[in-house]
Order: structure tokens, then sequence, then C-alpha cells
């Protein structure tokens, strides 16, 4: 069957430009239950999508660090470069940063 939320708990400060009611909570994660709950499924699912995606980018070893930025991972990365799974956003992502 279909969900279709009928109103959006946001952990954050902005609300989403959706056609929805939706409240922002800061720090909704310890504030709100179902809003906690909902931030572990979403780590667990992109955890297993970077499980997943260690097939395709092996030298980076996303199954033992899941994309989160530990030393291996940053060593990686100074290594081979940038992947397409790379935010370009992410501060540390900057090949200044490894000088």
């Amino acid at each position: 069957l279909p969900c279709f939320p009928d109103f959006l708990l946001i952990d954050g400060l902005f609300t989403l430009n959706l056609p929805l009611p939706q409240k922002a909570i800061v720090k909704g994660d310890q504030k709100c239950l179902s809003v906690a709950a909902a931030s572990i499924v979403a780590k667990v699912t992109r955890d297993r999508i970077m499980i997943a995606y260690q097939r395709e980018y092996p030298e980076y070893n996303f199954a033992r660090h899941k994309g989160y930025g530990t030393q291996e991972h940053l060593q990686a990365i100074e290594k081979y470069g940038r992947c397409p799974l790379h935010r370009r956003t992410f501060r540390r992502n900057d090949p200044l940063t490894f000088l």
C-alpha cells in the first residue's frame, strides 16, 4: 500500500518547498521520538547503500567506513581523487586540506 504523509517533521532549521504542512525542529532527533527513529532508519539505509557501492568503487573501501570522514577514507581520496559519490561541498574533500 502506498503511504503518503499528511504532516512532515523536519530535523533542522528550514522547512521544505513541498505542498504539505510541516514543522522544522532544531535538533529534532533529540526532541521527538519519531524524528529520532527516522534518523536511525535513514542512517542504516545510507550505510547499506555505501556497502553496495563497494563493488563499484573498491579502492575507497566504503564497506568499511561507509563514506564517513575516517583517516582511511581521506587517504583514499588523496590517493585516488574523488569519485562521483563524493560531495563537492564537503570541506575535507578540498585537495588543499591534504597539504
